[in-house]
């Protein structure tokens, strides 16, 4: 058990039968009433981020998850495989578990799996991933008096908007909590 006024952003908790990571907590004290705590929580079975306000000096379970690093091998449809590099052992994903993340896993990248109880939960992206541009349309002289930008199309399907400089085969980094370009690939 974890008291309510202790939670760290990345904390996992247990709330109403369901595992919850914390992606944002306030303490509050109100200058009349008891004083309580604000949080932002991500439902890591369903993706779904709620917010939750609990009284102050409560306890809560804390969740156990474990992380292991597997490779990602391939997807067949809505289906997603990943690889233990130590013992070859295959696991999957369905698509709507990781609906989001599948914009990001490039073949062959090594991810980190959750694993709450046995169960497989979902996966935790890195800040930034690297992803090869496959589509996108030159850009036009003259078009560069401002700052502009025009959508491209990465190797797992994302569109991104990137500056007019990014041409076709070229790697970008793209961060993964917005999905927005970050930079070139030097």
């Amino acid at each position: 058990m974890v008291n309510i006024n202790d939670l760290k952003n990345g904390m996992t908790i247990e709330v109403d039968n369901n595992i919850f990571q914390v992606l944002y907590f306030q303490h509050v004290k109100p200058g009349k009433g008891p004083a309580f705590v604000r949080t932002k929580l991500k439902n890591l079975r369903t993706g779904a981020t709620i917010e939750k306000t609990f009284n102050s000096g409560i306890k809560v379970p804390k969740a156990n998850v474990v992380k292991k690093e597997m490779q990602y091998l391939y997807n067949a449809g809505d289906i997603y495989y990943f690889m233990d590099s130590d013992t070859y052992e295959q696991v999957e994903l369905t698509k709507d578990k990781i609906e989001y993340e599948s914009n990001f896993l490039v073949e062959g990248s090594t991810i980190e799996l959750i694993h709450y109880e046995g169960e497989l939960i979902g996966v935790v992206l890195p800040d930034k991933v690297e992803l090869k541009v496959v589509k996108a349309e030159p850009a036009v002289k003259g078009d560069t008096a401002t700052n502009t930008f025009k959508e491209i199309e990465t190797e797992t399907g994302l569109l991104v908007m990137v500056p007019l400089f990014i041409s076709e085969g070229e790697t970008i980094v793209v961060t993964t909590e917005d999905g927005k370009y970050s930079s070139r690939k030097k």
